[in-house]
């Protein structure tokens, strides 16, 4: 006999009581100490399961909340019990009742056989600690924590507070050096009963039971005092998220457990029957012997970590919305945004469609409906052609949108006619690629047959609004690609900007257009815009249009788009 089993047991008693006849079964003693807040018939009902086992033995009971004292008295207790009642144990492994060995017995016996004196055990100092969680690491030994940190909250933060606010310092017996890690460990007989007999034992005691978790740092600290060969780390799996809460192993984790080669894990889902029966009863022995390496998973406990709290880019989950530009990505791929496209060339979105093989919408948030392409009524997700269901969540829309569309390249129109809310979203989302033709919204109302002052004020309305959407896009924290020609540069040379929009859009294509799409009836729009000063509405968002003469487009001449960042 070489290895003795310390548990901690408090709920799933059935479970403990299978994991315990393992070890006893294969000569390994085991003694098991039952939370006190567990009930008197369920703690008789395991005694009596496993009576029939001559080296099983229960110890004194204690209340093992969280966080307090308990944890360290219950385990002191049923160690002492385990060195008193057999001699022959030369290292003691404390495990709990959710705790299931993943390799055979012998596997272990022979790893521990061939380092008799090596005490393994997580043990590293405050400094180099990077998972305490809630913001204490060395307050945990300078301050009292005589309040319960799950029950009590209230009442031990404000107790934490008091003796910040009046400097108070508790002092550290001599001789210890404060060191924390995984409650989990396996010691050797000698180090165990070292720190169990140590005639300064009673001082030590007095002074953790008033620091915060000292489960996660008596023993750690202790080792460190007695211990002549420490091997940092510790022989259970137990791996925790991003909470500080440890992860529950299912069935489904099955090959997860395997790859690790730690000899036991913690914690094992009570329900998870695949993987009780194929480690207690199974031919687990089929394994090749190798080293415990929990690190050989981490890199798989990283992404679960990173997937639980950022979540897929573009996708939002109605139980949980994050904070604003906390989000993992606002949208999910790329998409792009044309304003003043559609008003400066006819047929334009089928045009876009049929030359960058993309899905080309109209005005997606027009004010009175969704300008899906096609004209579709429900597009991709059941998303609605309703302004009103639109405009309830305009940034969900759009990122439903695209997340909907995933491998399909959306584009679709903006105007200072449309609702303008979703300005700032798209703005600062780097899947958007925005391009504006400023000033475009006046071709409509040129051609439209209203009365001069009508279109003034509605020419005046439109140009304010443009120009705060031009000011959110030129901001600092703009992430959108952002290019912006004025109307009059922009038809001086169509080719140019057109060409590098669709190379951007479909950048594997790289194919010349041969004929942009056809650009609307300009005749008599330098003095329609001319007219408009003449009223007293100053048009300065078009760029320097020609009054006397119409603009011709020149193919020769490059166009000056600028990008803001």
């Amino acid at each position: 006999m070489s290895i003795g089993f310390v548990m901690l047991c408090h709920t799933a008693l059935d479970r403990a009581a299978e994991v315990a006849r393992h070890w006893a079964e294969r000569d390994c003693p085991v003694v098991i100490h039952v939370d006190k807040r567990v009930t008197r018939p369920a703690c008789d009902s395991l005694v009596a399961t496993l009576a029939d086992l001559g080296n099983v033995r229960f110890s004194g009971r204690y209340a093992c909340e969280w966080g307090t004292w308990g944890i360290v008295a219950a385990t002191q207790t049923a160690a002492t019990v385990m060195l008193r009642d057999f001699p022959k144990v030369r290292h003691v492994y404390l495990a709990s009742g959710s705790c299931l060995p993943l390799r055979p017995l012998a596997e272990l016996k022979a790893y521990l056989d061939s380092r008799p004196r090596v005490d393994f055990i997580e043990s590293v100092t405050t400094e180099d600690v990077g998972w305490t969680i809630g913001g204490l690491d060395v307050e945990r030994f300078t301050l009292r924590f005589p309040f319960s940190w799950r029950k009590q909250r209230g009442l031990f933060d404000a107790y934490v507070k008091l003796q910040r606010r009046f400097g108070f310092r508790r002092k550290v017996p001599p001789g210890l050096a404060p060191h924390l890690g995984s409650q989990w460990w396996c010691l050797t007989r000698q180090t165990l009963s070292a720190i169990l007999e140590d005639p300064d034992r009673a001082a030590t005691d007095r002074y953790f039971r008033r620091v915060w978790i000292p489960d996660e740092s008596y023993f750690q600290t202790m080792v460190r005092r007695f211990s002549t060969n420490v091997e940092s780390r510790s022989l259970t799996l137990s791996k925790f998220d991003f909470q500080g809460k440890p992860h529950i192993f299912y069935d489904d984790h099955l090959q997860l457990l395997r790859r690790s080669d730690c000899f036991v894990a913690r914690k094992i889902w009570p329900q998870a029957g695949k993987l009780y029966q194929t480690f207690l009863h199974g031919e687990a022995a089929g394994q090749a012997a190798a080293e415990p390496n929990p690190g050989k998973i981490d890199r798989l406990f990283a992404k679960a970590v990173e997937r639980r709290v950022k979540g897929r880019p573009g996708l939002y989950m109605q139980s949980r919305m994050p904070n604003e530009n906390w989000e993992n990505g606002r949208t999910a791929a790329a998409y792009s945004v044309f304003e003043g496209f559609s008003e400066l060339f006819e047929n334009f979105e089928a045009w876009l469609g049929k030359v960058a093989g993309t899905r080309a919408h109209g005005h997606l948030f027009a004010p009175d409906r969704v300008e899906f392409a096609g004209g579709e009524v429900v597009f991709s997700g059941a998303l609605s052609d309703s302004a009103a269901m639109r405009d309830y969540a305009p940034k969900s829309f759009l990122s439903s949108l695209i997340w909907n569309t995933r491998g399909e390249r959306q584009c679709f129109q903006f105007g200072p006619g449309d609702q303008q809310e979703i300005s700032w979203f798209i703005s600062g989302d780097p899947n958007a690629q925005v391009s504006v033709i400023s000033g475009a919204w006046a071709i409509p109302l040129f051609h439209s047959n209203q009365n001069f002052s009508d279109i003034r004020r509605e020419a005046a309305r439109l140009q304010k609004i443009e120009a705060e959407h031009l000011a959110v896009l030129r901001t600092p924290w703009t992430k959108a690609r952002v290019r912006i020609w004025t109307l009059a540069e922009f038809v001086e040379n169509p080719m140019e900007p057109l060409q590098s929009i669709i190379d951007e859009i479909s950048p594997r294509a790289m194919r010349r257009l041969t004929e942009a799409p056809r650009l609307a009836d300009l005749k008599g729009f330098g003095q329609f815009l001319q007219n408009l000063r003449n009223q007293g509405m100053q048009p300065v968002l078009m760029g320097d249009f020609p009054t006397g003469e119409d603009p011709t487009p020149a193919a020769s001449r490059r166009g000056r788009p600028y990008l803001v960042k």
